[in-house]
């Protein structure tokens, strides 16, 4: 009778497999196996025929490689692995559960390990002439180099005006590091010098939700919907891995910052291990999920950030983890470019060893009034270097006829002419200048566009060059600075111009993309410029 009852569930769990009804299959695949365990336990106890003992455990691997498949197509990652790691204790050369096992690995980025299964799986006389295995090892080899290289290009992607699928891309971690921050709480810290436009991580959205309205912000109704599901993506993916559980554990909820651990950067490697033996984890409350998600979620078009390919037709709200730690600055030095569910972290403008990698949460091509009212909707206050020197330079008369200037709707080349007469009686000088440039950047801005300001003011506003180098100084590349020296380059075409154009380029795209990639973008702004 339990014969005919373990054919019966084997023949029905199959079948639900076949019909890719996952769940299903998993439930009478978990009735099989415990089925099988117990007439395994009777046959040994009652000191067995080894041929029917060699049946029995064959059917118990094939039946938990199935059943991890039907789970690791439910992105429940942990089951599947325990699963696979029981059928190898079974047989260690299983073929179908090398192969699934791989395949979960490399879906949690764990590469190395990933690679070590398949490889394993090639020695089987199944392997012969399996494409999907040979490819499996070649996307696998792919990935490993670039986690451990950091060597990314999606040139090509860019290149064919993003058609197609997305580049394959993984995680990576450079030369960065979490520390204490003076600014808030733990922050992330260049461990050596770093040019503008080098990577300084990668890595994938725990869980991302984006608007079908197109990329507009939705309004107040849709909103809703999409914080619900969002909600439910992250609560989904905590339930499944140990390893995000434990990640977004360690994310802040909003209080008590300082006071918070500083976790070892090795724990956001792909490699790293779960370090949970049981399938009984804490989960983690409901409450403080929605705080957590309340301080460290990103917009992907924000301020700080890139949308390629379709996904910028598209308003989408992400939890990247390891992006959570990087904090504000009015005088930021790190971008992101968003490719997929995928997140490229870069520097935007040359790193010191040891300076801390910022974001800018907020347009800080603004006044300092405006940045103020911006921190107090984001409930911190900002108190770096530019900040500060703002704060005390705003009383004089030289920076009130400015803003005077501005409120009464003066000409573009007039606010510029007197920033720029203000500065030298105030005798501004070096990165003070960039802080004062940023900060009425909009003046610059209309200044430069319109033709008619240009020969009306010539002379007695500064070139373009020496403007455009002390704001990425400042506050690194940006969209809006990169146009003006695109306008100018369509006017002269000089090489000069077009490598400063190329340079301003890196520090807003990274060098993700290669010359020729980027004049391809450039072109694209080019044209809207």
């Amino acid at each position: 009778m339990a014969e005919e009852l373990m054919q019966q569930l084997r023949s029905k769990a199959t079948e639900l497999l076949l019909r890719e009804e996952w769940k299903e299959s998993v439930q009478t695949y978990s009735q099989f196996i415990s089925l099988c365990q117990v007439q395994l336990q009777k046959a040994r106890d009652l000191q067995p025929n080894p041929d029917n003992l060699s049946k029995l455990d064959k059917s118990l691997c094939l039946a938990l490689s199935n059943r991890a498949e039907a789970r690791f197509r439910l992105r429940e990652f942990a089951e599947a692995l325990r699963d696979c790691d029981e059928a190898l204790r079974i047989e260690s050369a299983h073929f179908k559960t090398l192969l699934c096992k791989g395949k979960i690995l490399m879906n949690l980025n764990r590469y190395a390990m990933a690679l070590g299964c398949f490889k394993t799986a090639l020695v089987d006389s199944q392997s012969c002439g399996s494409e999907s295995l040979n490819g499996y090892v070649e996307k696998c080899k792919k990935l490993e180099f670039l986690w451990r290289t950091g060597a990314f290009d999606i040139s090509g992607w860019v290149m064919n005006r993003f058609q197609g699928k997305f580049p394959e891309l993984s995680e990576y971690i450079g030369p960065v590091d979490l520390r204490k921050s003076e600014i808030s709480g733990r922050g992330l810290f260049a461990t050596k010098n770093i040019d503008a436009g080098t990577l300084l991580f990668s890595t994938k959205a725990v869980a991302i939700e984006r608007s079908i309205l197109g990329g507009e912000v939705p309004n107040e109704n849709a909103q809703l919907v999409m914080w619900k599901n969002f909600i439910d993506q992250v609560n989904n993916s905590t339930c499944k891995c140990p390893k995000t559980l434990n990640m977004i554990g360690k994310l802040s909820s909003g209080e008590e910052e300082c006071s918070l651990e500083v976790p070892d950067i090795g724990l956001f490697s792909p490699e790293a291990e779960d370090n949970s033996t049981s399938l009984c984890f804490e989960k983690l409350d409901t409450n403080r999920v929605i705080s957590i998600l309340d301080v460290n979620s990103l917009v992907e078009n924000g301020v700080s950030g890139k949308v390629l390919g379709k996904n910028g037709d598209y308003y989408g709200i992400g939890l990247w983890v390891l992006a959570c730690f990087i904090n504000h600055s009015c005088v930021p030095n790190a971008r992101r470019v968003h490719v997929g569910d995928y997140v490229l972290v870069h520097a935007s403008r040359d790193l010191k060893a040891g300076e801390e990698i910022t974001f800018a949460y907020f347009d800080v091509l603004s006044p300092l009034g405006k940045r103020k009212e911006m921190c107090k909707s984001w409930g911190f206050d900002c108190a770096c270097k530019r900040c500060k020197f703002e704060e005390e330079i705003s009383p004089r008369q030289e920076m009130r006829e400015v803003e005077i200037g501005v409120e009464r709707g003066m000409e573009a080349g007039g606010v510029v002419f007197r920033l720029e007469e203000g500065m030298k009686r105030m005798m501004v000088r070096g990165k003070a200048k960039g802080y004062l440039r940023s900060s009425f950047w909009a003046a610059f801005f209309d200044a430069y566009s319109s033709e008619k300001s240009v020969k009306r003011w010539g002379r007695r506003i500064p070139p373009v060059d020496s403007v455009v180098d002390s704001v990425v100084e400042v506050v690194g590349s940006d969209e809006r600075v990169l146009k003006i020296l695109l306008g100018r380059l369509n006017k002269s075409g000089g090489v000069v111009e077009t490598e400063k154009a190329f340079k301003v380029g890196r520090g807003l795209y990274g060098k993700v993309v290669k010359k020729q990639a980027m004049k391809t973008l450039l072109d694209g702004l080019s044209s809207y410029s």
